[in-house]
């Protein structure tokens, strides 16, 4: 059992990319859930499907370009157990200049920066990919 199950979904994925890997498998959950369907609205994975059975099963279908290269250049946990980050809407980051996006924790669901932004809401940074 892991303390931190973003940091564990986010590390698997990156040592599938590093693999070469066309899909990854991981222990599921709603939030886990709702961060891939934020990256998928922004084109950093094909696919994702959840399983009903206990326990939940998310399998990711990973994104890669004509040349074998992943679409997902890094990420980076923000927010964690220890040290929790919080941002309002002037302070959502902008990655790498507009090429990457922040995921982040607001009361109106799990939303990238730029709709955050959109929507005028801050919250709690969970992610930033590029």
């Amino acid at each position: 059992m892991t303390s931190d199950p973003i940091s564990d979904m986010l590390a698997r994925i990156r040592n599938a990319l590093k693999a070469g890997l066309p899909s990854v498998e991981l222990p599921g959950s709603r939030i886990k859930g709702e961060i891939l369907r934020v990256m998928k609205e922004e084109g950093y994975i094909t696919d994702f499907t959840m399983t009903d059975g206990v326990p939940r099963l998310l399998s990711i279908e990973l994104k890669y370009n004509d040349d074998a290269e992943p679409a997902i250049r890094g990420m980076r946990r923000e927010s964690r157990p220890g040290l929790r980050k919080f941002c309002g809407v002037q302070e959502i980051p902008n990655v790498l200049g507009g090429l990457g996006i922040a995921v982040l924790s607001t009361s109106g669901g799990i939303l990238s920066g730029k709709d955050a932004r959109k929507r005028k809401l801050g919250g709690e940074l969970i992610c930033t990919i590029w």
